[in-house]
């Protein structure tokens, strides 16, 4: 059984510094969009050791069209009668207050979960999230990709419902168990981000929208890519000055990447950087002026590149300061 291999694999002591319980949520949407709603929640509470707790499901009246159907099966009827984010945000807070939230491709659920409170005019007490894409990377488990159901057949779990948030969310409780005994066998730091909730959004449609408006993550977007859809810029018109100094000011063309959450919407925040004349980048190499991020320790692959190019890093606070006396470029 499960219980009998996680048991026998779990080391005494535990890691002092991992997390004290952990919230596995699963969310299914009505797309990937900035715009776009929650139409079913669930959450399994899990204690330090992944020990089974309790477990939590609703359904979401997202007061708009539910998307793509055809994956998790909410229709407009079923919905109708569905009780609005604003009246299940204070359970659903219950599930998630003081714990780690885990979830597969944590980026999107937790961007998801922390519009839909920012809508409500609160916020969800969440403060760290793990993804277990990630975890698993660190482990190296043998996966022929970072699936779900992949993981879920790496340890033998069965999938009843796949996209029905309850049993994805009890698929992901049961794989991350024992992903979550090896890595304190191994005294594994664990793939912690912060969370940061939003203050500034905007509800309106992205600029550019995936060509597949309405795929569900958990359907195209849980293999490990970004949730976001695509977006093109045009050009900058500014040639790269060099790196940004530390206590200087943003010139226009410098280079200019992000990571990890930020409580500015990001889209809006790329948005004014591009307006006052920086060059928005989504990746870092030699050539990158800045990293804002407001997790800086994060072990993400932007953090992790500019610390060995010796790029300078600020946070967002910083950055907007920064980007309200952006110099012009030489000669412009």
């Amino acid at each position: 059984m499960l219980e009998d291999r996680i048991a026998a694999a779990s080391p005494t002591p535990w890691p002092a510094a991992y997390p004290e319980g952990y919230a596995v949520v699963d969310v299914e949407t009505t797309g990937l969009a900035r715009d776009d709603r929650i139409v079913s929640a669930a959450v399994y509470q899990l204690d330090a050791r992944g020990r089974v707790e309790d477990s939590w499901y609703t359904l979401v009246n997202p007061r708009r069209d539910p998307g793509p159907v055809w994956i998790h099966g909410l229709t407009s009827e079923v919905l109708a009668d569905a009780p609005v984010f604003e009246d299940v945000a204070e359970e659903f807070a219950k599930r998630l207050d003081g714990r780690v939230l885990v979830a597969h491709n944590a980026a999107f659920d937790w961007s998801m979960i922390a519009r839909e409170y920012a809508r409500a005019g609160s916020e969800a007490p969440v403060r760290r999230r793990l993804c277990t894409i990630a975890l698993s990377k660190e482990l190296g488990l043998p996966l022929p990709n970072h699936k779900l159901e992949s993981l879920a057949a790496h340890y033998g779990v069965e999938q009843r419902q796949a996209h029905h948030a309850l049993d994805d969310a009890r698929v992901l409780a049961e794989a991350f168990r024992p992903s979550l005994a090896l890595a304190a066998e191994a005294n594994l730091r664990l793939p912690l981000l912060a969370c940061q909730p939003l203050t500034e959004w905007s509800d309106g449609p992205a600029a550019v929208r995936s060509a597949t408006v309405g795929y569900q993550p958990s359907w195209q977007h849980r293999g490990g890519a970004t949730w976001r859809p695509s977006r093109k810029r045009p050009a900058c018109p500014y040639p790269n000055p060099g790196r940004y100094r530390v206590g200087g000011q943003l010139v226009q063309g410098m280079r200019v990447a992000f990571s990890g959450d930020t409580s500015i919407d990001r889209e809006l925040l790329e948005d004014r950087a591009t307006e006052a004349g920086l060059h928005v980048a989504t990746s870092i190499s030699r050539l990158t002026s800045l990293l804002v991020t407001n997790d800086p320790g994060s072990h993400t692959s932007k953090t992790v590149k500019a610390r060995q190019y010796g790029t300078p890093v600020v946070d967002e606070a910083a950055f907007v300061q920064l980007l309200s006396h952006v110099m012009p470029a030489e000669g412009a």
